[in-house]
C-alpha cells in the first residue's frame, strides 16, 4: 500500500470516528393517542395499519430508531428526514390540523404514494415500508372519502 493511500485511510478513519461525536436529536415527543390519525379514522379500511407500517417512522412521534441511526452520517440523515417529515405531516398530531388541511394532507399523501415519492429511499433500509398497489389504493380511497364527506357537509 502506498504511503498516500495509508494517509488517506488514516484521515478517513479519524474523520469517521470524530463524526460520531456529533449526535443529532432523536427524541419522540409525547403523543396524546386521541389526537392521532388512527384515533380519527379507526381501524376500518386498513389506513391506520398502512400508516403505522410505512409512514410512522418519519411522519409521527413514534419513530423507531434502528441501530444504524447511531452511526454518522446515517444518524444525521435519519434525524433530518424525520424532522422534515414531521414538519410536512405528523399523523400523531392529526387533530391539530383543521379539517380542510387534513383533506389536503390526505390528498397529498395519495399523490406522493402514487408517484412513488413516498416512502422514498427509506425502503432500501426498511423494505417493509414499501407500499403495494393495494396500500396506495387504500390511501387514495381515504383521501377521496374525506373529500366526499366534506362536499356532503357543505351542501
Amino acid at each position: 500500500m502506498s504511503r498516500r493511500l495509508k494517509q488517506a485511510v488514516v484521515v478517513f478513519v479519524v474523520v469517521f470516528v470524530a463524526a460520531q461525536i456529533i449526535r443529532p436529536d432523536r427524541t419522540n415527543p409525547a403523543t396524546d393517542e386521541s389526537h392521532t390519525i388512527q384515533a380519527h379514522v379507526g381501524k376500518a379500511g386498513g389506513l391506520a395499519v398502512i400508516l403505522d407500517r410505512a409512514c410512522s417512522d418519519c411522519h409521527s412521534n413514534a419513530t423507531v430508531w434502528p441501530w444504524y441511526t447511531d452511526i454518522a452520517p446515517l444518524s444525521w440523515l435519519m434525524a433530518y428526514s424525520v424532522k422534515e417529515g414531521r414538519k410536512a405531516v405528523n399523523f400523531s398530531e392529526w387533530a391539530s390540523y383543521q379539517p380542510e388541511r387534513q383533506r389536503k394532507l390526505l390528498s397529498a399523501s395519495c399523490q406522493d404514494a402514487s408517484e412513488g415519492k413516498m416512502p422514498g429511499p427509506y425502503t432500501l433500509v426498511r423494505p417493509e415500508t414499501r407500499l403495494s398497489s393495494q396500500d396506495i389504493e387504500t390511501i387514495c380511497t381515504a383521501a377521496r372519502q374525506a373529500e366526499t364527506a366534506a362536499a356532503q357537509v357543505s351542501q
